[in-house]
């Protein structure tokens, strides 16, 4: 069984379960995890079991819909399921700040409880559940667009480099930066990917390397510093990333190390491409500074993968999860309603209206 056939996030909803890859065991072990408990679902997305941000958008719908689900036993009218609900939302919402999906599923799922206030528990519950369940469906649909679109910018034969994990394990299926990639295998076309290894969790090495190779495709791991190498070797022809928010301007944060790629394919020449799902713009947010960059532990780096530390005792590390690449090294945002060319700020504005309509 390759690791494609499993769903990355689904619902058992017999046993009130989120149910996810652990991804933190991969490629080495596949472990599959029912989490009931609010404070387990809240570990996962904060300890990366569950990461790449559509995938937490989904975790998200789901987490929120299992705690409805549990509050609704003791809390029967609508005030007092609503600040309970509040506090499981406020919760989950705490888990990471970088990737707007988790607030973006949450406010989604928010605004089904508030727009039924006048019907019953039960049925505002099981409208979550229904909302939980579309959260994911569409994931699936506008994956499988950006991949329609994305193609579009690749040519038979080509060489593709990716950064960190923005595949189906990132997803409900197919991935944002890797759907071209498979939709281009489907079609027949040889195409080799790069797939950067994205210290110091190194998704691309265990994840997006994995998933490819399962897939048939012909994937190269190589260390992030490697990245300049291959595009001077002319092995590059174009760079699909994934985005965790995209502010207004079209500045984006994605996965540490993602500007140094866009900065080395500007000095190549080469398109620099960022799979951008609809969920993932923030156009509340002006520009690039206004995003909030995720600080982890210093274990990622130092103890993580090593027997024995790295890094000397009393030596600073400085851990950000994520950088900021700024628009002008953008070639375009491949979304689910089409690829948006600069200037960015009316065209990232008018496929967010797209998606509006298209949802409803």
């Amino acid at each position: 069984m390759s690791i494609l056939d499993y769903a990355t996030v689904s619902l058992d909803d017999d046993n009130s379960a989120l149910v996810i890859i652990d991804q933190t065991l991969l490629p080495n072990e596949t472990k599959i995890l029912h989490l009931t408990e609010q404070k387990d679902i809240w570990d996962a997305i904060y300890l990366l079991k569950v990461r790449g941000a559509p995938a937490i958008g989904d975790a998200a719908g789901i987490g929120i819909y299992l705690a409805a689900k549990q509050i609704k036993k003791t809390c029967q009218d609508f005030d007092s399921f609503y600040s309970e609900f509040a506090k499981a939302r406020d919760y989950l919402d705490s888990a990471r700040p970088t990737a707007v999906n988790l607030s973006w599923a949450l406010k989604r799922m928010d605004g089904v409880v508030l727009a039924n206030k006048d019907k019953s528990v039960d049925e505002i519950v099981e409208l979550l559940k229904k909302e939980a369940i579309a959260i994911v469906d569409e994931d699936i649909w506008i994956c499988r667009h950006i991949g329609e679109y994305g193609v579009e910018l690749i040519k038979d034969g080509d060489g593709l480099l990716t950064h960190c994990n923005a595949g189906q394990l990132a997803t409900a299926k197919y991935g944002t930066a890797t759907a071209p990639m498979y939709i281009a295998h489907e079609r027949g076309m040889k195409i080799k990917v790069f797939s950067d290894e994205t210290r110091p969790l190194l998704q691309g090495a265990r994840l997006t390397a994995y998933e490819l190779h399962s897939a048939g495709i012909d994937v190269t791991s190589i260390c992030d510093s490697a990245a300049p190498t291959v595009m001077r070797n002319g092995w590059v022809q174009a760079v699909f990333v994934g985005c965790d928010r995209v502010a207004a301007n079209g500045d984006f944060a994605n996965k540490i190390g993602t500007s140094a790629v866009a900065l080395a394919a500007k000095r190549f020449g080469i398109p620099f491409y960022v799979a951008a799902p609809t969920s993932t713009i923030d156009l509340n947010t002006k520009s690039g500074k206004e995003i909030v960059i995720e600080q982890r532990d210093g274990k990622e780096v130092s103890t993580m993968w090593y027997q024995k530390p790295m890094i000397a005792e009393g030596v600073k590390i400085y851990n950000p999860a994520f950088d900021v690449t700024d628009n002008d090294l953008v070639t375009g945002f491949v979304t689910e309603y089409g690829v948006v060319k600069a200037p960015f700020e009316q065209g990232l504005k008018e496929v967010v209206e797209k998606a509006k309509k298209g949802h409803k």
